[in-house]
């Protein structure tokens, strides 16, 4: 659950380097946790196991597609996915969306871009878990 108190934790599935390396950047010091992984396989297990408040996923991976790795994750999980691909034709954005995920973005892109995109999709996540939480506990 996302809390106003700890940093959230930004799941990113990418085997670029230099990508994870510029989310880093860009992120840390804006207070998410960043972990990481270069296998789509990896992500899915790592969504199971450290359950974080947003997911950043390439589509293009060389164990499986970002696209497989989106369904996958929606079987068991609403964590907001943020499609980050270097492919911008709008048949592969628009299976992004159908995979389940909740925004695409193309590369490269801009540090305020990416950065309101992860505030929204966040911003939408938190909202939604404390209606939950207040519902449970009225």
């Amino acid at each position: 659950m996302i809390t106003k108190n700890e940093p959230i934790k930004i799941l990113v599935i990418d085997d670029d380097y230099e990508i994870i390396e510029f989310l880093k950047i860009i992120l840390e010091p804006k207070y998410f946790d960043l972990f990481t992984t270069i296998s789509g396989i990896d992500g899915i297990f790592l969504t199971e196991e450290k359950e974080p408040d947003l997911i950043i996923l390439d589509i293009l991976m060389p164990d499986i597609n970002g696209l497989r790795v989106c369904t996958k994750i929606r079987r068991f999980s609403n964590v907001p996915i943020l499609v980050l691909s270097a492919i911008g034709e709008p048949e592969m954005i628009a299976k992004a969306l159908d995979a389940g995920a909740d925004d695409y973005l193309v590369k490269p892109i801009t540090k305020n871009l990416l950065l309101a995109s992860v505030n929204k999709l966040t911003r939408r996540a938190r909202a939604e878990q404390e209606a939950i939480y207040v519902k449970n506990n009225t």
